[in-house]
């Protein structure tokens, strides 16, 4: 595809569980559209000038939530790709704005494939010191209605690897432009 018709091209915002690939997958889609990605547990790492963990020590989950709900208002009008955090769409919101600006792809993947991806991974509050599995799948009972209510697009990520994903994401793009 030339690069003239892929800046033509929508910008996705990507949501799902933490793990399902929304960062990398966002690199990928980034660095193949010749677009920026701006993924927003980075910038709230960056603003905060500490780590999710920290953040979450220190200033509790709402405060996080507080602020990925501010910087996603502040920067969900750039033209880049968006790769937001897992609880993003918790807030009606949040919720609200994904869906005035689609398309909204849901990266959707079983507890199991992801905790089998993010097990003992220090740097997600959320299942430090627990089960993972236990924990995921009480997300996904929690969340994933959220996510199919803004979702535009639906892939099915367990059995996809992220270069089908890109692929099939700029082909969907390539469609809605």
């Amino acid at each position: 595809m030339p690069n003239n018709t892929m800046k033509s091209l929508p910008r996705p915002l990507l949501i799902g569980l933490m793990g399902c690939g929304k960062s990398s997958i966002g690199r990928r889609l980034a660095k193949r559209l010749d677009m920026p990605l701006i993924d927003l547990d980075e910038r709230i790492v960056e603003q905060a000038g500490s780590s999710i963990p920290d953040i979450f020590a220190q200033f509790g989950e709402a405060y996080f939530s507080d602020m990925e709900s501010r910087i996603l208002h502040d920067i969900i009008d750039q033209q880049a790709i968006i790769a937001t955090g897992g609880g993003v769409i918790l807030r009606a919101a949040n919720r609200k704005l994904l869906k005035s600006h689609p398309p909204v792809i849901w990266l959707k993947a079983a507890p199991e494939f992801l905790a089998g991806r993010i097990a003992g991974d220090s740097n997600r509050p959320l299942i430090a010191n627990q089960d993972a599995l236990q924990k995921l799948t009480a997300l996904a009972i929690e969340r994933y209605p959220l996510y199919e209510s803004c979702a535009d697009l639906i892939i099915a990520r367990d059995d996809m690897n992220k270069d089908d994903i890109t692929t099939l994401i700029i082909d969907f793009l390539g469609k809605t432009a």
